[in-house]
């Protein structure tokens, strides 16, 4: 890879700081507790390469910026973030922002490690300089519809808002479901009200209803309605974007936060290490961690080794992504070239299928592995 020099990160005197930045949604209408779990996940292994002695004597620093779910916001803090000397980037949870993110990385020679946002077009063509922790959206969402498909579910309604991440996701759902006899049918969520939402299902015999909206409208009034109305006794309600991995998604909707199966990339059984951040995760955000927490972790894990091996200098690192080989909360992590994804990607994070028990909400299920 051939960079000007502008695109080596800035030379640093022995024992001064690596600096890392962060984008992380921390303010509305960002999902703020999905950036708290990013970020704790970021800071807590942070925290560990400096209590092992940092990146060869320097302390590792993180320089966080709010992104707030705006793309345009996120844009503006990659340019001052490079400006800062930063020798990567990392973090990221809404698809769209972290897009607009790694165009402005690719533009500036800035290695991005992406954490947790899984549109497949991440960036428009084929990049050196953007890597992801988790899988693409037709990894995942395709596992999703085999779920649907084994649970019985052919005619499956999808509540959707405009959004390329939507479209995205109704797009590989149709195109995994159709050569196997289901058929989705698409809900305008702004045009229709909830009970209208509930019309719509009873006159087109769904069976499965998956909510691709925001949170927490008009979701938590869609699924109330769908709850309360007995024509829907028996549909199934899914949200494989993750919102119900939140416990934001269970105070704001109690009993009927259960029974709704979402995405989320965590094995079935948690190693030695994964075991062990689990249990600093919960400590440090008293709480269960999040999938998203895990994956905050693994992203410094990953850039910490990088540097250790080459510095500061930008490309060095990002040549170095087909070489990485670190052992990560959920299993060895590696990148590869996957046809039709334009950036270095780990090829694939565990996944599962989950709902909130019933019996108790505040327990997960694995209904499916994909």
């Amino acid at each position: 890879m051939n960079a000007p020099p502008s695109r080596r990160g800035a030379e640093r005197s022995e024992g001064s700081a690596v600096r890392i930045g962060a984008l992380v949604p921390l303010t509305p209408p960002g999902w703020v507790e999905a950036g708290r779990h990013l970020l704790a996940g970021l800071e807590l292994a942070v925290g560990e390469v400096n209590g092992a002695g940092g990146i060869d004597g320097r302390p590792l620093e993180l320089v966080v910026r709010d992104t707030a779910a705006d793309p345009r916001r996120a844009a503006a803090a990659v340019d001052e973030l490079a400006g800062l000397g930063v020798a990567a980037l990392a973090g990221e949870y809404h698809s769209v922002v972290a897009r607009a993110a790694a165009a402005r990385a690719d533009a500036l020679g800035l290695p991005f490690l992406c954490s947790s946002a899984v549109l497949d077009a991440l960036t428009e063509k084929p990049t050196e300089w953007v890597a992801r922790l988790p899988p693409a959206q037709s990894h995942g969402w395709q596992i999703y519809a085999d779920f649907l498909l084994g649970a019985g579910h052919s005619r499956i309604a999808v509540a959707t808002q405009p959004s390329v991440y939507w479209a995205s996701g109704i797009r590989i759902l149709r195109d995994h479901l159709a050569p196997r006899g289901g058929t989705v049918i698409e809900l305008d969520a702004r045009a229709l009200a909830p009970a209208a939402v509930c019309d719509e299902l009873v006159e087109n015999r769904a069976t499965a209803l998956l909510l691709l909206v925001g949170f927490p409208e008009p979701a938590v009034s869609i699924v109330k309605s769908v709850r309360r109305d007995r024509r829907l006794a028996d549909i199934m309600i899914g949200a494989p974007a993750g919102q119900p991995e939140f416990a934001e998604w269970s105070t704001s909707l109690g009993e009927d936060s259960a029974a709704i199966p979402f995405l989320r990339y965590l094995p079935e059984r948690l190693g030695p290490l994964g075991a062990r951040v689990e249990t600093a995760l919960r400590e440090r955000l008293a709480e269960a961690p999040s999938f998203v927490a895990f994956e905050g972790y693994d992203t410094v894990a990953v850039l910490a080794d990088l540097l250790r091996s080459h510095g500061s200098d930008r490309t060095r690192i990002a040549e170095s992504w087909p070489r990485v080989a670190v052992e990560g909360t959920r299993g060895q992590i590696r990148f590869s070239r996957t046809p039709g994804i334009n950036v270095w990607q780990w090829a694939w994070a565990p996944t599962q299928v989950v709902d909130r028990d019933p019996a108790r909400p505040d327990r997960f299920r694995v209904l499916h592995v994909g």
